[in-house]
């Protein structure tokens, strides 16, 4: 079946709101960690986690940083106006430039208590004390299909927009996660390798390690590489489709160094382990980017990118390109264009009916009813998602992003 006739409602389980991690745990690496192998589950703790792994493992993370998009205004009545600033214009190359832009910038936006904002009204915001004032201004610019364009402009205007939200805003925490931003939050709620501005909720697989974890993996002799896939508020949109051939995945941001796709080259024999849907989705994306620039693809006129289709990856994928060769096409591009980066926008969607080209072993949270991450999930190990739940909710486990996680293994096991 091909996976734009998948019932969302297939995917359903319980979740009790008791099972939902509301804060973490005092300690990073102290999480439980669910271990699939060969249909077999068992548990350990995340500190523990290089046992589980055999040396010259690759793992990738995602070192996305979170913004603080939760920008809260007072209107001059008293009332709140809301702006959550989800991503940015497409007049931006990527979301890099857009984070340093001075003075002003575009924004697309989602906002609470729109309705009580007219049109024309200029919102400000004054942060700091009388000898350094930060004044934050959002005009509504127009209204799209979900969202708000949104501009933003600040004085002084020699500050960048990044630090502009590290002023003003707040960390995003999930909307299953009912309680108010704590200060914690600020920390916990970023990953301890996070260095690049742009995500909007975190790519929570990351949030279990630590440095002595991150130690206790070397001596093992297993490497660790770093990518980029900027975290969308798309991650958590409900599917409300019947089927996911009405449901749009958004676009999402990568950036991947030359030398990291070298990495990923010099480990195919593997294991390539994904920490993480995210890094997941985006090395698995690498893969169909170098099939379409094989078959001709261009850069997308409208974002001046390489960009990757919600369906991209199956509609080629009669074509059994390998790796190798997928990568390598990736970077005689990079060559051609004299980049030592690859910047491009993907939409992939990870449904059953996908077979993985690159990642073997998946470090994952326990996702939500009826979630494309829960498709993501039961693509890599088909039915048996469910025996994995009924696992960790019959043994206590933790739920959702500030939850426990699992290591789930589906490539090779003859190398583990």
């Amino acid at each position: 079946m091909h996976p734009k006739n998948i019932s969302i409602a297939d995917f359903n389980y319980a979740l009790p709101t008791e099972r939902i991690a509301t804060h973490p745990l005092p300690e990073r690496d102290s999480s439980r960690l669910l271990i699939y192998k060969n249909g077999n589950i068992t548990q350990d703790v995340y500190r523990n986690l290089g046992n589980h792994l055999p040396e010259n493992s690759l793992l990738l993370f995602n070192d996305t940083r979170v913004i603080e998009a939760r920008l809260i205004f007072q209107k001059p009545t008293g009332g709140n106006i809301e702006i959550f600033c989800l991503e940015p214009h497409q007049r931006y190359a990527d979301i890099t430039s857009a984070m340093l832009q001075q003075g002003k910038v575009w924004w697309q936006c989602l906002v609470g208590g729109a309705s009580k904002w007219k049109p024309g009204q200029v919102l400000e915001k004054k942060i700091g004390d009388a000898t350094n004032t930060v004044v934050l201004r959002a005009a509504y610019v127009e209204k799209n299909t979900g969202h708000f364009t949104i501009e933003l402009s600040w004085s002084p205007a020699d500050l960048t927009f990044a630090e502009i939200l590290h002023h003003a805003g707040a960390i995003p925490l999930p909307p299953y996660i009912k309680r108010k931003v704590e200060a914690s939050d600020s920390e916990r709620y970023q990953t301890v390798y996070a260095r690049t501005d742009g995500s909007v909720a975190a790519p929570t697989a990351g949030l279990h390690f630590t440095k002595a974890l991150f130690d206790s993996l070397a001596k093992k002799n297993i490497a660790t590489e770093y990518l980029t896939l900027h975290v969308g508020a798309g991650t958590f949109k409900p599917v409300k489709a019947a089927t996911m051939e009405d449901h749009e995945m958004h676009a999402e941001f990568i950036d991947v160094t030359k030398k990291t796709i070298e990495k990923i080259l010099a480990h195919l024999r593997g294991p390539v382990i994904a920490v993480g849907t995210t890094s997941l989705r985006t090395i698995e994306s690498l893969y169909w980017l170098g099939v379409l620039l094989q078959n001709g693809k261009q850069v997308d006129e409208s974002s001046g990118v390489l960009e990757l289709g919600q369906w991209d990856a199956y509609e080629c994928a009669q074509q059994d390109v390998p790796a190798e060769n997928a990568l390598r096409s990736l970077l005689d591009w990079m060559d051609e264009h004299a980049s030592d980066n690859l910047i491009a926008k993907t939409r992939i969607i990870i449904a059953p009916g996908y077979k993985p080209r690159i990642a073997q072993a998946l470090i994952t949270n326990f996702h939500q009813p009826q979630s494309t991450l829960l498709l993501l999930l039961a693509a890599l190990v088909g039915e048996d998602w469910r025996k994995i739940y009924d696992y960790a909710m019959e043994n206590d486990f933790r739920f959702l992003s500030y939850g426990d996680g699992s290591l789930i293994q589906f490539g090779n096991l003859a190398i583990w």
